[in-house]
């Protein structure tokens, strides 16, 4: 469709205020841009209905003054008939769509932690969009995206890789809105991450010296923690999938626990060999004490009913640990799981066997713990003798 200039300065214009006709007929009326025909078109509002003259000029006056905070608003009457969910007001639909995501948790679709996530990223949006008057969803354009994005970045003055998590997250959510007719175009697509430099992981490997005091720390403040900690760095279970462990998922008499697929990264079952030392420290807690459904870590860390997040573990962490023994921020909770598997191909445990243990989908990702400055022969091949 060509258009004219005077066209284009009607798109740019976009409506008229409304006006008051009394005469032959009586009706409010005013033009908007159609954007299906690219041009300016008459909307008019009869009050024939309306009884008596100043009735109808009561009337119309409270109809023009709606109208007009409508429209101030970004409303077009137009684009309201063509594609109503479009014109579904922003805050009703991000209250929708956290509806939806706490229904996907409850379900055990969504992480809890990706839950969290996605809230964060959503209450930032909403609040940015306030301050640019998005009133409708359909106001979520392509060129509304990119703006937020560099909000993000320059403004709140966050990484790239921040940048580029929130295009990650807005490409689920204008999918979602697709989806469900809110918006007829998707804004994100053809949107591209930027490419950082790469960057080492930002957590260390924990000495043993510093293994030493945390252990001796925890033993005098907090063994519930402890035992946490023991979790992470000699069966390499993770966070998420310890605020699941049930005191039924242990058993003593076989060293070995249970963790449940619905709840493990890799959503498969596992049984994974527990030390001799965690079973001692389990029995001096009085863990099989407690009754075999409750949670192994509830409040306090103690074992209860309630089941806890996994932010749980993180913020005693970084409050109180790394508070009180002055640890640097690369030291972080999950490093003792690196710190776990590190020691113990150090200790010339095979690497099939630390594998299987962190339930590594390839032994190639169990290498990358291989410290590099393990330089001796390995005395278990020294006198190996093959078949050829």
């Amino acid at each position: 469709m060509n258009f004219s200039t005077k066209d284009v300065i009607n798109q740019v214009k976009g409506w008229t205020p409304p006006t008051f006709s009394q005469g032959k007929e009586c009706y409010v009326s005013f033009y908007a841009f159609d954007p299906s025909s690219g041009r300016m078109k008459r909307k008019k509002i009869m009050l024939g209905r309306i009884k008596g003259k100043t009735a109808q000029k009561k009337y119309a006056q409270g109809i023009i003054n709606r109208l007009t905070e409508k429209l101030l608003d970004g409303w077009n009457p137009w684009i309201e008939a063509a594609a109503p969910m479009e014109y579904t007001l922003f805050t009703d639909v991000c209250d929708r769509y956290t509806q939806y995501l706490y229904k996907m948790v409850e379900d055990n679709d969504m992480r809890e932690e990706t839950l969290a996530s996605y809230l964060s990223s959503l209450r930032i949006l909403r609040a940015w969009a306030g301050r640019e008057h998005i009133v409708y969803i359909y106001q979520l354009n392509r060129r509304k995206v990119c703006d937020f994005l560099d909000y993000v970045f320059i403004e709140r003055n966050n990484t790239l890789q921040t940048r580029n998590n929130y295009l990650s997250w807005l490409r689920t959510f204008c999918s979602w809105l697709l989806q469900r007719t809110y918006i007829s175009v998707n804004p994100t697509d053809g949107l591209t991450t930027v490419q950082r430099r790469a960057k080492k992981k930002n957590r260390d490997v924990l000495p043993d010296e510093t293994l030493g005091r945390l252990h001796e720390h925890l033993m005098k403040t907090n063994k519930h923690f402890l035992l946490a900690c023991y979790l992470l760095h000699y069966m390499f279970i993770r966070p998420h999938e310890m605020t699941y462990i049930k005191i039924c998922d242990i058993h003593p008499a076989a060293q070995t626990l249970e963790l449940h697929g619905e709840n493990t990264k890799n959503h498969n079952d596992a049984v994974l060999t527990m030390p001799a030392k965690i079973i001692h420290l389990m029995i001096d807690l009085g863990v099989f004490n407690y009754p075999g459904g409750y949670y192994l870590f509830s409040e306090k860390f103690r074992p209860g009913p309630e089941r806890q997040s996994e932010k749980f573990f993180r913020d005693y962490w970084l409050r109180h640990v790394c508070k009180d023994l002055d640890f640097p921020p690369q030291y972080k909770f999950y490093s003792l799981k690196d710190t776990g598997i590190t020691n113990m191909i150090k200790a010339n445990h095979d690497v099939l066997t630390v594998r299987d243990q962190a339930r590594h989908s390839s032994i190639l990702i169990t290498d990358t713990y291989t410290p590099k400055d393990i330089q001796a022969a390995n005395k278990a091949l020294l006198n190996y003798e093959g078949i050829l």
